[in-house]
């Protein structure tokens, strides 16, 4: 009879389904065995992985704040309060991968009718006399502390209105429109929730292999949580095992990056303005970035190594 028959009885004899031998089927059911064992695997270190990243040192960082708030109230009339911002605010703060954000508001002290400019020499002078042997630099939004902990802390002065916050606005001594930080965090949380609360940790699993990465080729934490909604904003289509939602994730924004992305808290138009226009060469150079890294990932998979989806992971 026909290889694609069924056959029975007989010496050498056995069973068939059409165009499969017995041999076949049997070495597909192994290979499909080996694949869910590496998934299981995979999924199960990815979870110890995000137990590492979420060991978030939250005493050390209370005791670096309650130092720069009394260093900076030192010598003004008034207060200034301090507001998270950033992946804090977000949940998205991932230990040694993210600085944590602080929003400082001069509303109610003598430095509220100064110039950015003014505000961050000031924040900068006062945390170097309480701090001579820490880190300390102004960058365009804020100040940037970087303790002998390995805390890194951002004071983003920031004024209060009816409506929002306003900042120093990015190469100008003026403060920006009105942003609402708040708005891009119920957005994302919307997004998180109907994905069953993974989001969240997938982008602290993209901004470990986004540290891993040159200083050229790596994506802002803003950038990487505005590319982590837009990926995963139709819950019903996407995968829902960590390994899969990486390669999602990795699969997206190769495509995505090469054109701006809105930025919705209003501080400015894109959130990913540095990047330039559509197709520009920054932006093809983040898109090969993560074609590299699906290549990688591809390898690892055809290979069910799990110590190649380790490097990419841990970002060796």
């Amino acid at each position: 009879m026909s290889r694609g028959g069924k056959r029975m009885g007989g010496s050498g004899g056995g069973y068939s389904v059409p165009g499969k031998t017995l041999g076949e089927l049997e070495k597909e059911r192994a290979a499909r065995e080996e694949n869910e064992k590496f998934e299981t695997e995979l999924n199960k270190y990815i979870k110890e992985l995000l137990k590492g990243i979420n060991d978030r040192d939250v005493e050390g960082i209370n005791r670096h704040l309650e130092t720069l708030r009394n260093a900076l109230e030192k010598d003004i009339e008034g207060y200034v309060e301090l507001r998270f911002g950033g992946s804090i605010m977000k949940k998205t703060y991932a230990d040694g991968l993210s600085d944590v954000d602080m929003l400082v508001q001069i509303n109610n002290s003598d430095l509220a009718g100064a110039k950015p400019n003014e505000v961050l020499k000031f924040f900068s002078d006062q945390i170097k006399r309480r701090l001579p042997n820490t880190e300390v630099k102004i960058g365009k939004l804020g100040v940037t502390v970087k303790f002998t902990s390995g805390h890194e802390i951002q004071l983003l002065p920031s004024v209060k209105t009816e409506t929002g916050y306003r900042i120093a606005r990015p190469g100008e001594n003026s403060w920006s429109n009105v942003i609402k930080p708040n708005k891009f965090a119920e957005k994302l949380t919307t997004v998180n929730q109907a994905n069953t609360n993974k989001v969240v940790p997938l982008i602290k699993l993209m901004k470990k292999i986004n540290a891993g990465l040159p200083p050229n080729k790596q994506l802002s934490g803003y950038h990487i949580e505005s590319l982590a909604i837009d990926a995963f904003k139709n819950a019903t289509s996407v995968p829902k095992t960590y390994k899969g939602m990486v390669e999602h994730f990795c699969r997206h924004a190769e495509k995505a990056v090469l054109r701006p992305i809105t930025d919705s808290t209003g501080q400015s138009v894109h959130a990913d303005s540095h990047l330039g226009v559509v197709n520009s060469v920054e932006r093809q150079r983040v898109s090969a970035t993560f074609k590299q890294i699906i290549k990688r990932i591809e390898t690892a998979n055809n290979t069910n190594s799990l110590a190649s989806w380790k490097s990419i992971l841990e970002s060796e």
